[in-house]
């Protein structure tokens, strides 16, 4: 059995870097467009098996060329797929602009994503496993049926609020960790968070819906660790920036790989900014996401303050 379960989404990333983000109407010329493993559900899946942990990927695909692909490349991440499953549509799709600044503009197509059902969720097997990590590429009702269902098992529920949306109240009185960033996390609480007391706010308010966790993403500033008990701003790393695109999932991969580990909180948040500054070194989603040995070295040479 695998430690991590991640349900969520798998998608062909067709990127291309840009020097800048084309103006509304206007055409500019990149580079060579480059066809890459992404998906929010599966950049995570693939940023936890590559710190050592046993993880599993319940998702959906299309019945194109991009289907197996994407499978191919979970396999070899020692990713376990059996229980992605193939449904007669296109296979979800992510068009992402890079620019000169290693900034970010993307475009989803849901395609299979988008039909993945609770009943789907019900034919998973949760038991021995520690962790659960979700995020919203996937219908909110399968989100809710998966949360609920690792409650019923003892998983902790671990929620990515990306991309941001209104939720349900029953879904965040089911999440024992929500990682939002700055945006996501102003439009769950309706606050305007602009700085990290803004930030506490906010998180504090979302704490009251039952969610026992907010871990805020800051960026370069690093992470705000709220809970009832302490409030804790944990700084990053400074790296040279290339591609910040998966650099969030690369973070929560990092962090529940150290959760599963039984690390604590703030150990746990550490390890994940440090996951997060590495894959912002390298271009691409999966491609960009460290292995174990490269996080242990570089957090031996590196510094967060």
């Amino acid at each position: 059995m695998s430690d991590i379960i991640v349900i969520g989404s798998l998608n062909a990333d067709l990127v291309v870097k840009s020097p800048r983000f084309p103006q509304p109407g206007e055409t500019i010329s990149g580079e060579d467009l480059q066809t890459i493993p992404g998906g929010k559900g599966a950049n995570q899946a693939v940023a936890a098996a590559r710190q050592g942990v046993k993880t599993a990927m319940l998702g959906r695909v299309g019945s194109d060329s991009f289907s197996s692909f994407l499978l191919n490349n979970l396999k070899s991440n020692h990713v376990d797929t059996s229980h992605v499953l193939k449904t007669d549509s296109a296979t979800g799709t992510a068009i992402i602009v890079v620019d000169a600044n290693g900034q970010n503009s993307i475009v989803l197509s849901p395609g299979a994503n988008g039909m993945v059902t609770p009943a789907d969720v019900d034919s998973a097997s949760f038991l021995n496993s520690k962790l659960l990590l979700l995020q919203l590429e996937i219908p909110t009702l399968t989100v809710l049926r998966a949360a609920q269902k690792a409650r019923e098992h003892g998983l902790t529920v671990i929620l990515n609020p990306a991309p941001a949306k209104p939720l349900p109240a029953e879904l965040l009185a089911n999440v024992d960790i929500l990682i939002p960033n700055e945006s996501e996390l102003a439009l769950l609480s309706g606050l305007p968070v602009e700085d990290v007391p803004s930030a506490e706010t906010a998180a504090k308010k979302i704490l009251k819906r039952g969610v026992k966790t907010v871990i805020v993403t800051l960026g370069s500033k690093g992470a705000l660790l709220v809970t009832e008990e302490q409030v804790k701003q944990v700084a990053s790393y400074p790296v040279n920036v290339v591609d910040t695109t998966a650099a969030g999932d690369a973070f929560i991969g990092g962090f529940a790989s150290s959760s599963a580990n039984s690390k604590s909180l703030e150990e746990s948040v550490r390890y994940g900014c440090a996951c997060g500054a590495l894959a912002t070194t390298k271009f691409g989603a999966q491609p960009s996401l460290p292995n174990k040995e490269e996080v242990e070295t570089f957090l031996i040479h590196h510094s967060a303050f």
